[in-house]
Formats: C-alpha cells, sequence, structure tokens
C-alpha cells in the first residue's frame, strides 16, 4: 500500500503560526492586490460583522466562504480589494446595550434617555474587535482590518440613504411583505 509522504513534524499550531508570521512579512494581503493593478476587478462586499458580539463557528464558516470566494478570484486573475467593515447599528447593537443596562423594553430606553442609550451602543461596538481580529488571523482570512468601512460613519450612512433614494426614483424599491426580527 502507497503511504503518503509526511509534510511536516511540527505541531499545526506552531506550522500555522510559522506561514501566518510569513504571510505578514511579505505582505501577501496588499501583493495580491497591487500586483494585479491593470487586470479586470471584482468587487466584493463583505456583510460586516458586529464587533459587539463575540465570534462563533458559525462567523468562521461564514468568513471562510467569504476569503474561499476572494482568493478563487485573485487567482483568477482579477484584482480583488478586500477592505473589512464593522457594523456598528442596529438590532443587535441595541439588544446587547438593553442586556448590558438591564433595560427589558422600548419605555426604559426612553426612561434611561434615548441620547444616552445612543452613547451606549456607539461605545459598545467595538467591545470585541480585538477578538474578531484574532479569530481573522488565525483563520488566515485575507481581509485589511486596519481599514474598515464603519456603519456608523457619516459618510457610508449618506451613501446609503443616497443608494435608497437612487433606487426608489428608479422604481426599484416597493412595498411588498416579509418577516424579519428588527425594530425601528
Amino acid at each position: 500500500m502507497k503511504r503518503f509522504n509526511e509534510l511536516s513534524n511540527e505541531p499545526v499550531k506552531t506550522r500555522e503560526q510559522r506561514i501566518s508570521e510569513y504571510w505578514k512579512e511579505i505582505d501577501l494581503l496588499h501583493r495580491s492586490v497591487t500586483s494585479r493593478e491593470s487586470k479586470e476587478p471584482y468587487i466584493f462586499y463583505e456583510g460586516p460583522p458586529t464587533a459587539n458580539g463575540k465570534p462563533g463557528i458559525h462567523h468562521v464558516m461564514a468568513r471562510t466562504l467569504k476569503d474561499l470566494t476572494c482568493r478563487y478570484k485573485t487567482m483568477k486573475g482579477y484584482q480583488v480589494k478586500r477592505k473589512a467593515g464593522w457594523d456598528t447599528h442596529g438590532l443587535p447593537v441595541e439588544i446587547e446595550v438593553e442586556k448590558k443596562l438591564n433595560l427589558n423594553n422600548k419605555q426604559d430606553i426612553e426612561k434611561y434617555g434615548i441620547e444616552a442609550f445612543n452613547k451606549e451602543c456607539r461605545e459598545s461596538v467595538f467591545q470585541y474587535e480585538k477578538l474578531w481580529r484574532e479569530m481573522t488571523e488565525r483563520m488566515a482570512y485575507l481581509i485589511d482590518l486596519d481599514n474598515p468601512y464603519i456603519t456608523l460613519d457619516n459618510d457610508y450612512i449618506e451613501s446609503v440613504w443616497w443608494i435608497l433614494d437612487k433606487f426608489f426614483k428608479e422604481g426599484f424599491i416597493y412595498e411588498g411583505h416579509k418577516i424579519l426580527p428588527y425594530c425601528s
């Protein structure tokens, strides 16, 4: 029976750390983009995670699929810029802050003060960013974490409203029915 040659005797964790350090040393992410400067772009918008929640195994799976898509297109010769993002508003943020402040409903938020609640939400959104960075690096997901788009930035918010306005004027937005767990 034919056996496969062993590739390495070093522990997996050690090998992964060594490879990760090498990729940082050669700036693999930057090189994968700049080496394809004149190539056709492949645009991939990452649906950003909310950094006020801890990453879980389902995030590893989702990020693996995102990374596979970008690596595949890079290997096919496209220029794939990879910009990370942070979702910093919405229901997940509100729920975390409600738990922290022991608030049970919207009336409790109003009693607490909407301005004070919003301030707590803004301060909470990067609570677990370090864990997200560690997970992202450990799984070798090539994405620019140092220059992310952040959904609470006014430029981002204004661009979303501009797009929604454009879609509305083009007739792409219509009234329909869909059940979603959200709150205005």
